[in-house]
C-alpha cells in the first residue's frame, strides 16, 4: 500500500500564532476522512532557521492529500493561517 507523507513547516509573522495553529490544524483528525494520520511538533530550540510549527500527515495517495486540501474544514483552518504565515515549506514523498 502506498502511502504518501506531506510535510509542512510553517513560519509565523508572530510566532505566538502556532499553538493556535497546532490546536485548529489538531481539529482536522477524525473531520477530514482523507487523513490517516497527523503529527504536530512545536519549536523549542528557536534558532534564525527554525520554522514556529511542523505538520506532517499522512494519506492514501495523491488523490487523498487532494481530497484533505480541498476539504471544507481544511479550507476553514487555511483562511484563518493564511494572512498569518511569514513562510511555508512543503515536501511530500
Amino acid at each position: 500500500m502506498l502511502v504518501l507523507t506531506h510535510v509542512v513547516i510553517m513560519k509565523f509573522a508572530d510566532p505566538g500564532d502556532a499553538p493556535k495553529a497546532k490546536e485548529l490544524l489538531e481539529g482536522l483528525v477524525g473531520v477530514v476522512p482523507q487523513v490517516l494520520s497527523m503529527t504536530l511538533g512545536l519549536d523549542t530550540v528557536r534558532s534564525e532557521v527554525s520554522g514556529d510549527l511542523c505538520m506532517i500527515t499522512t494519506h492514501d495517495d495523491v488523490d487523498g492529500l487532494r481530497g484533505y486540501q480541498a476539504h471544507e474544514a481544511h479550507q476553514e483552518v487555511g483562511a484563518w493561517l493564511r494572512p498569518r504565515l511569514a513562510a511555508r515549506t512543503v515536501v511530500d514523498f
